[in-house]
């Protein structure tokens, strides 16, 4: 082990802390109330940019059709409830955690369950890089160094997010249940104070209620009209994203698991529709307006106007002249905001290892890492997310469009596999009891299995050229990622499955090859331990770069103790790699019976820098015999003095020999 990578090493441990026992996984369960920060960050903090994008949607209609606004939040409010009821029976009946992959993968097929497994991946990516674009624009409204950085500023959010989770689930739920809470809290006393006002007292009025809503050009009726009042039903459709993610990681909840996951989908549902409505109905009495180009849209504005989020403008007229509850609610927006994407960094290595295990996905990211997280798969989800935020600047506008398809993708399929899920167990079932709530189950997810497949119509018809197409795409290109790597897994299986000879598995002879440049002590213990394999064949080999050097170590070798024999091949070019190769080669196809073993000693050093400076011939010879037939390659290390540096490290294991020579 060499400083190259104990730098890492010491970063990981400042950033992530140290290593947790695998005994330890019980500690890391998470508690009701800690699990509903973590699972339900992403659906609360849609609750901050849903009602907005309803209005947003409907202003290119003019005022007129704000008087839609409640009707449009009711009918998601409505989807929200059937999702939820829905999803208590999911997490009831498949409490493993595979969540939509694991029903559709068993009631529907391996297919069914792969177009889930890409679609919710994909989702989980577009929830990071939508919230944390959100939560930029939002701040970015009040400082302007942020908004001028955008796109580094949200790329440095989800770096930090990625270490928060990197240290474990347990300790970033403790994080973030501060912050939601005081989310939920601080909105919902601004909904009572608000609706106090407009009941019982003056009332309340935004500070957009008296600028004026100028229409988009074109005819606002019939057909037209209803399409509007679609895309603005699937764009405040985004409340229902996260809601997924509870079934993903019901093994993380404390015992029971499948009846605390249950309590906390339903808290989830009740605070998210609840905080949905109040919002809507409240801006609807403040007279709210919200457009995406204030300069061209409203009217009357003043010059220098900045558009305010209308979470922040509903504080500002609530609160009035009490300034800090209005920040009270806008630090709390903004901090929902940012951990939004938790939700995903929870729910993306859950799913990822259930698909890593079925051979789907890399098999590291189905391993935990040191702190009982499953490290890879936040890692991946980290890169994946901060490469759309790049290449889409930031903009939510833009990656808005992209989002929750895949999220209705699953619904729809999920709660299809759980009405055959139901179904089959009603053909085996006989006691009446068991029956009656089966059936009782049945209808519930049937009503979502109609409701999902109508949402998921809608946002395909208002959505797809807008730039949902490339979220289609994405899942396709995974799908297809996925089915090459379980190819791949099931031939290279199949492969070492086979039956083989005996003579295949235990070759007849073994011909030892050491490679030398100098001699000195590294070689001689190649050489000793060479041979104390006992090899039916050894011998040493140099390739001559430098007649001057290589007439030197010829000489020395005839002159010392060493009976092995020593050949030179000839290097032209002065190359070393090639002629290794070409010599081992021709030994193998001399006796292609037998096992070719090549000795090649390595140092190993205690700093990066030294690194550089020594083994990049061998670790390119390594890298070409690799692909050898019938060639093992074996690294004799060779402990330099600035190794023992390394010895006092956690992860140091000292060799089976001293550093000095064999049993010295």
């Amino acid at each position: 082990m060499s400083t190259l990578s104990q730098v890492p090493v010491a970063v990981k441990r400042l950033l992530v802390g140290r290593p947790f026992r695998s005994d330890r996984l019980g500690e890391t369960l998470l508690p009701k109330r800690i699990a509903l920060p973590v699972f339900a960050s992403d659906a609360m903090s849609s609750v901050a940019y849903a009602p907005q994008e309803i209005f947003l949607v409907l202003s290119m209609a003019g005022l007129a059709a704000y008087s839609y606004t409640p009707w449009v939040a009711l009918a998601v409010a409505v989807v929200m409830v059937v999702v939820v009821a829905s999803y208590r029976q999911n997490v009831h009946a498949y409490p493993s955690g595979g969540g939509d992959y694991e029903v559709a993968t068993v009631n529907l097929g391996p297919r069914a369950g792969l177009v889930v497994g890409s679609a919710l991946l994909v989702d989980y990516v577009l929830t990071v890089a939508v919230s944390i674009a959100s939560a930029t624009e939002n701040i970015g409204s009040a400082i302007d160094v942020v908004h001028e950085n955008k796109v580094w500023f949200s790329v440095a959010i989800v770096l930090l997010l990625a270490a928060v989770n990197l240290r474990g689930l347990r300790e970033s739920g403790a994080m973030l249940a501060v912050p939601t809470y005081l989310f939920i809290f601080s909105v919902l006393v601004m909904l009572v104070w608000g609706f106090v006002r407009v009941f019982f007292g003056d009332g309340v009025r935004a500070e957009t209620a008296d600028y004026g809503l100028r229409a988009a050009p074109g005819h606002w009726a019939g057909l037209a009209m209803v399409f509007l009042l679609a895309r603005s039903f699937s764009s405040g459709c985004a409340a229902l994203t996260g809601v997924e993610a509870i079934s993903n990681g019901v093994p993380a909840f404390r015992k029971p698991k499948s009846r605390n996951a249950a309590t906390t989908l339903l808290l989830l549902g009740t605070f998210s529709i609840t905080l949905l409505l109040g919002l809507v109905l409240l801006a609807r009495e403040a007279g709210v307006k919200y457009v995406a180009d204030p300069k061209t849209e409203l009217t009357g504005i003043p010059d220098g106007y900045q558009q305010r989020s209308m979470i922040a403008q509903l504080a500002h007229a609530v609160f009035g002249g009490f300034t800090p509850a209005f920040y009270v609610v806008a630090v709390a927006t903004a901090l929902i905001l940012m951990l939004a994407a938790n939700t995903a960094f929870n729910g993306f290595p859950v799913l990822g290892s259930v698909l890593a295990q079925d051979r789907y996905l890399p098999r590291q990211l189905h391993t935990r890492g040191d702190r009982l997280a499953f490290s890879n798969g936040i890692l991946f989800l980290a890169f994946a997310a901060i490469a759309f935020i790049v290449a889409f600047h930031a903009e939510v506008t833009q990656l808005i469009q992209l989002y929750i398809v895949g999220v209705f993708v699953s619904f729809t399929l999920s709660q299809t596999g759980m009405v055959r899920h139901w179904t089959r167990l009603l053909r085996t079932e006989s006691d009446p009891a068991a029956r009656q709530r089966m059936q009782r189950s049945r209808i519930v997810n049937a009503i979502g299995l109609v409701m999902t497949a109508t949402v998921l119509v809608v946002v395909l018809i208002t959505k797809f050229l807008a730039g949902a197409w490339i979220a289609i795409l994405a899942m396709a290109l995974l799908y297809g990622l996925m089915q090459l790597i379980h190819r791949h897994y099931a031939n290279v299986q199949a492969e070492l499955d086979a039956a083989v000879d005996e003579d295949e598995v235990m070759p007849p002879r073994t011909h030892s090859i050491v490679l030398v440049s100098s001699l000195h002590l590294a070689t001689r213990r190649a050489v000793r331990y060479a041979r104390a394999t006992r090899p039916d064949t050894l011998e040493a080999i140099t390739v001559n770069v430098d007649d001057r050097d290589t007439r030197k170590l010829v000489a020395e070798w005839e002159a010392s103790d060493l009976t092995v024999p020593l050949k030179v091949i000839a290097s032209p070019y002065r190359e070393i790699t090639r002629p290794v190769v070409d010599y081992v080669r021709r030994v193998r196809r001399d006796n292609p019976r037998d096992v070719i073993t090549v000795f090649i000693p390595e140092y190993v050093v205690g700093h990066w820098w030294e690194q550089i400076l020594h083994n990049q011939s061998a670790l390119r010879l390594k890298g070409r015999l690799l692909f050898e037939s019938g060639v093992m390659v074996t690294s004799v290390p060779w402990l330099l003095s600035s190794s023992d540096r390394l010895k006092d490290t956690p992860h140091y294991e000292a060799p089976g020999e001293t550093r000095r020579g064999v049993g010295r």
